[in-house]
């Protein structure tokens, strides 16, 4: 079975599409929103797309709703799909007791403990299903959307994600960008109980092939000249603050491996919320634009 379409709502001379599809990564039905510009809808010329991941705690709705990605999507002509963060109503023991981890915190890993083996497969889904639902040839969606002009961006948790996925996969995407990743993650709370319950606590060397600031010392971009990575971070924001986004590790790193191509800026005074991020969404968009062969 394919996709469902839930509803469709016009946002900035395009069309939001709600989704739903059964997914054979994670054993249940999965929601996601697709924007699609104006520019798809009014030419048979197929658009580049980005990947948006959210953060803890979120659905498809959070960003589609609040992070204004649609404006400057649709003055580039960027398709945006926005998928969940998990899966939902597997019910597995243990799963909704806290909000960073289990449901709406899958945190972009295929987990190999139990009980979360069964169906926590964020990475399969984002990499290999959710392009082969959306591009594939069954899909009503396929004959708008450019498989081969792929970008990633995301937040938080998304933002990890985003990165490591990006990282993990040369070649995948055009580019990546981040608000406020968690950049770190196999050296702060949020990373350290995560990967202790998906990876197992005693598997730190597998927990680094999922880390951004481990991965960018690896042998793939060791010296890598065009990275084509922007990350913002706020000033004001209390995660930075605690010590769970970790930016200046993942900067570190970058400098340490030889790695061009990386810029992180520091928002002065911005925070952790979507106010910060649709005060630069347009420029994260247009930095996927410019890899895109849009700018």
């Amino acid at each position: 079975m394919g996709l469902t379409v839930k509803a469709t709502i016009a946002s900035f001379g395009g069309k939001l599409f709600k989704l739903s599809h059964p997914s054979t990564s994670t054993g249940t039905d999965m929601a996601v929103n697709l924007y699609l510009p104006p520019q798809a809808l009014k030419s048979s010329t197929k658009v580049p797309v980005l990947i948006y991941l959210s953060g803890l705690t979120c659905t498809p709705e959070n960003c589609s709703e609040k992070g204004f990605f649609q404006h400057g999507a649709s003055k580039r002509g960027v398709a945006i799909v926005y998928p969940d963060t998990s899966p939902r109503g597997l019910n597995l023991p243990g799963e909704k007791d806290s909000w960073d981890f289990g449901e709406g915190a899958g945190f972009y890993v295929d987990a190999t403990q139990e009980p979360f083996s069964k169906g926590y497969k964020m990475d399969t889904y984002i990499t290999r299903e959710l392009p082969s639902v959306l591009f594939g040839a069954d899909s009503e969606f396929g004959k708008y959307l450019d498989a081969e002009r792929v970008s990633i961006t995301g937040h938080s948790m998304g933002g990890h994600g985003a990165l490591s996925l990006y990282l993990k996969n040369p070649g995948m995407y055009k580019s990546v960008s981040a608000f406020a990743p968690i950049a770190n993650p196999c050296e702060c709370a949020w990373g350290k109980k995560a990967f202790g319950g998906y990876l197992g606590e005693e598997n730190k060397e597998e927990w680094k092939k999922h880390d951004a600031t481990e991965l960018i010392k690896g042998e793939k971009w060791r010296g890598h000249k065009d990275a084509r990575v922007l990350v913002d971070v706020g000033t004001a924001d209390n995660f930075y603050k605690q010590g769970q986004l970790l930016p200046e590790n993942f900067e570190k790193a970058v400098k340490e491996a030889g790695v061009e191509g990386v810029t992180v800026r520091y928002q002065e005074d911005y925070d952790h919320s979507y106010y910060f991020m649709a005060s630069f969404s347009d420029e994260h968009v247009d930095h996927a634009a410019k890899y895109l062969g849009i700018l």
